[in-house]
């Protein structure tokens, strides 16, 4: 994120293209974990921005890392997700267009907890059951999670 952080400083606000990597988690009920942003208060996958020099499978384990406190275990690609559906502006003005690598596992180890500075909560959703703020540019990789089972 700091690459980010010193990009934003030379060109302010303007659209960037981001790698960003996530994973969804599914636990022993098929449910999804979700994290409540501490920015728009939207409801996620843990994810992010790829640092310079990681693998989208780093930045995947570390995102989820920070944001959660869990390990994953062995990364299955779901989809690469781009384009107009992966707009989005942040509270302060930044603004980007993701390409997303989304994985998904449900190995998983550790404590849940949420970091308060990018998340500030963490549950298991049923997939029938989602919170009604789900970020827009999850929906398309929750939506194909629905229809892969």
């Amino acid at each position: 994120m700091e690459y980010i952080k010193e990009l934003r400083k030379l060109v302010g606000s303007i659209p960037l293209i981001v790698c960003t990597a996530g994973v969804i988690i599914t636990d022993n009920s098929n449910r999804i974990l979700l994290i409540k942003r501490t920015d728009d208060g939207n409801w996620c996958i843990p994810g992010g921005a790829m640092d310079m020099g990681e693998s989208v499978e780093e930045t995947a384990r570390r995102e989820v890392y920070e944001e959660t406190g869990l390990s994953v275990g062995q990364l299955k690609l779901l989809n690469v997700y781009s384009g107009e559906q992966q707009h989005h502006i942040y509270p302060n003005g930044d603004e980007v267009y993701f390409v997303n690598v989304i994985f998904s596992s449900s190995l998983f180890q550790g404590n849940l907890r949420t970091d308060g500075d990018e998340s500030k909560e963490a549950a298991f959703f049923s997939l029938n059951n989602l919170p009604a703020n789900i970020s827009p540019t999850n929906l398309p990789f929750i939506s194909d999670i629905r229809r892969i089972g």
